[in-house]
This record gives C-alpha cells, sequence and structure tokens, in this order.
C-alpha cells in the first residue's frame, strides 16, 4: 500500500491541505476542494473531528486523504486507524516516521534546512516536507537538490497560483496547498464556488510545470 500512495502522490504532485476551527466547514470547503480537482488531501489533527474527516474521506472513490499536524506515534496510530494512508508533520520526529511505516504509510515529516532533510531522508521517510518556507521556494529547492538530489522536497508553505509552477520546474516533488487554496476570506464567507475555483487555478498552475 505504501508503494502505491508513493506513486499516487509523485503523479498527481498536489495536495489540498486543510485547517480550521470548524468541523462543517472543513468538510464543505474539502468537499470543494475535490470538486476542483484535487484527489490527495490533508486533514490536520488540529481540525475538530479531523479523524471522523479522515474516515468519511477515505471511503470517497479516487481520493488518497493522509492527517497533517502528526506529532506522535499514537495519533499516527489513529490516524492511520481513521483511513490516512499518508502523515504529515511540522517537524521530524523519528518515532513517527517509524510509525508511520510500521502502519504501512508515507512519512512526510516537517523539515527546514538540507541537514533536516537529510535526516529525514535517512529515517525512511518518503518526502521532505519544506516549512516553514524560505524567501525564494524555488531557489532553496533548486539549491538544496544540486548536492541532494535524491530528497523528494515537498513545500506546503509560500506557494500558491504565482510561483506552483517554478517550484516543480526547480525540482519539488510536489507542493502542498493552504490558504491558497483556502483562503481566509473565501472560507469566512463559507464561499465554496469559490474554493472549487481557486483548486481549478492552482491545479492549471502545477499542470504547466513539466516534470523535474
Amino acid at each position: 500500500m505504501r508503494a502505491e500512495t508513493l506513486a499516487t502522490i509523485l503523479a498527481e504532485r498536489a495536495s489540498a491541505i486543510i485547517r480550521t476551527g470548524d468541523r462543517q466547514l472543513a468538510d464543505d470547503a474539502m468537499g470543494a476542494a475535490v470538486r476542483g480537482g484535487f484527489r490527495v488531501v490533508e486533514f490536520t489533527l488540529t481540525t475538530p473531528g479531523a479523524l471522523e474527516l479522515i474516515h468519511a474521506y477515505s471511503k470517497k472513490p479516487g481520493l488518497l486523504v493522509g492527517a497533517g499536524t502528526v506529532l506522535t506515534p499514537q495519533q499516527a496510530e489513529q490516524a492511520r486507524a481513521a483511513g490516512a494512508r499518508f502523515l504529515v508533520s511540522p517537524v521530524c520526529d523519528a518515532e513517527v516516521i517509524a510509525m508511520a511505516h510500521k502502519y504501512d504509510c508515507v512519512a512526510i515529516p516537517g523539515t527546514a534546512t538540507p541537514t533536516e532533510m537529510q535526516a529525514a531522508h535517512r529515517a525512511g521517510a518518503e518526502f521532505c516536507k519544506l516549512f516553514p518556507a524560505p524567501a525564494d521556494v524555488p531557489g532553496f529547492v533548486r539549491a538544496t537538490l544540486g548536492p541532494l538530489p535524491h530528497l523528494r522536497i515537498f513545500p506546503t508553505n509560500g506557494v500558491g497560483l504565482a510561483n506552483a509552477a517554478e517550484v516543480l520546474r526547480a525540482g519539488a516533488a510536489g507542493v502542498g496547498f493552504v490558504a491558497p487554496l483556502f483562503d481566509p476570506k473565501l472560507m469566512a464567507a463559507r464561499d465554496l464556488d469559490g474554493i472549487e475555483q481557486r483548486a481549478r487555478d492552482l491545479l492549471a498552475a502545477v499542470r504547466t510545470a513539466t516534470a523535474p
């Protein structure tokens, strides 16, 4: 299953990541992102009802569902039991990576430097989430991959409509969208049509990028 999950993420090259304090809005907004074309979706565990949402979306055909803000082995176990196929964290924790693999999930720990990325890679992580974002995301990705071409860097911060294609052309394995997709103003207005259009626009930008 882990190999299939990895292949899907590499093929899709983009994920929808939601973080909100409103469970119903999380469901409705992610539904809009899916209608807009996203097939890789992530619910952060700081979102109320995240495990229930992971379970519900994991039953929907054609979707790959993951959990975000996974900080402990216990959370990793709970997320997998709910149906998560990949586990994302803002930090690099070897125990969480090991737990992800125990449950046949792809591990995407948070890393901010080449040293952290190499450590995550040596711990077995399939991807290195780039978080927080440097000032020049494409430049950072390109510079890091020069001496470390084996890394799969996955920025989830500092990537939007204006630079998504450039980040991918620089060699990123994929990109994750939080606020550029789930814009705070659209979320506050519960403008689901606006979120759906954002999804279409962002995925169109992703498709313009050539493969690394």
